[in-house]
């Protein structure tokens, strides 16, 4: 994550708006903003050397690079190929999806048909975002949402039948019918020609009834329920999004790992940086049911099953 950290107070100065005020409506208390030096790529060559370093692996074994992410540096290369010369994959081919917060997911599930039938062994999967360029500070509905960050995971074939880490199941869905209410917009602020733009009570209610569909299906084709679930790492866009899903599931508010607190949506960044706090922290143990689900601009969704 970024080192600036931008609070609810801090926030006070800049629009007509109160830490109470966005406590209450999305759960936020602070988020991380990039240095205007620091990119996307730079976010997720770090995020990258972090998991490999967890993973234990060299990165000349990295076969596949994944980027999720709806900032790239800039439109082509793929930001994908930037982290690639940055962490020195030179074994690796890459390329970037765009799915808005559903990325990681989207990213995770496309790693996982490459692996399963390309021959490639190693993929890093990535979701990176510097969101703040595209933020309008005069709008309180939006600018105290959003912050940047990147968090990344080594995934890895194993033809083993009884190896323990492994993705049981994954559904993905969009309908463009909805895109009109979260997009980036031309912004009358010539030193920001683009902003984000969000119809938030819509919003709201379609990403509740499609991350909860995301989780009944993906948990119906794992042959699991709900109550076999240790741990939900949802998207982290609002605490109150987090809790309708995980009340409508039947699943304890303490097994739904939050961390917007700290950061805000971070947009296709948040499930992998969510999901490597829960691991550092000791939220999960070999063999824990996990249940990764997500909804973005598009309207996107996803949910993914995995044995830790």
């Amino acid at each position: 994550m970024p080192e600036r950290v931008l609070n609810n107070h801090d926030l006070e100065k800049l629009v007509e708006t109160s830490d109470e005020w966005i406590t209450t409506r999305t759960g936020i208390k602070e988020r991380r903003i990039a240095a205007k030096d620091e990119f996307t790529s730079d976010m997720a060559a770090k995020a990258a050397e972090r998991a490999m370093e967890m993973a234990g692996i060299k990165v000349d074994e990295i076969d596949l690079i994944i980027v999720a992410t709806v900032t790239p540096d800039m439109s082509f290369p793929a930001t994908a190929c930037v982290v690639q010369q940055k962490i020195g994959a030179s074994n690796a081919v890459g390329f970037d999806i765009s799915a808005a917060c559903s990325g990681f997911l989207f990213a995770l599930e496309t790693a996982r048909h490459y692996l399963n039938g390309s021959g490639r062994k190693t993929a890093l999967v990535i979701g990176a975002e510097k969101l703040s360029p595209l933020i309008n500070w005069k709008d309180r509905n939006t600018c105290v949402l959003f912050g940047d960050g990147a968090g990344a995971a080594v995934i890895r074939t194993d033809e083993a039948p009884d190896a323990q880490g492994r993705v049981l199941s994954s559904v993905m869905g969009s309908d463009g019918n909805y895109g009109n209410l979260l997009k980036v917009l031309p912004h009358e602020d010539t030193s920001r020609p683009l902003a984000i733009h969000m119809e938030g009570r819509e919003t709201f209610k379609h990403a509740v009834t499609t991350m909860l569909q995301a989780a009944n299906e993906s948990l119906s084709l794992a042959g699991l329920t709900s109550s076999d679930v240790k741990l939900v790492v949802p998207h982290q866009a609002n605490l109150r999004i987090i809790n309708a899903v995980a009340e409508r599931l039947n699943i304890p508010p303490e097994n739904a790992f939050v961390n917007v607190d700290k950061y805000g949506n971070t947009s296709a960044a948040t499930i992998p940086v969510a999901l490597d706090e829960a691991n550092r922290g000791g939220f999960l143990k070999r063999g824990d049911i996990v249940l990764l689900i997500a909804f973005g601009g598009g309207f996107t969704w996803a949910g993914s099953v995995v044995r830790w």
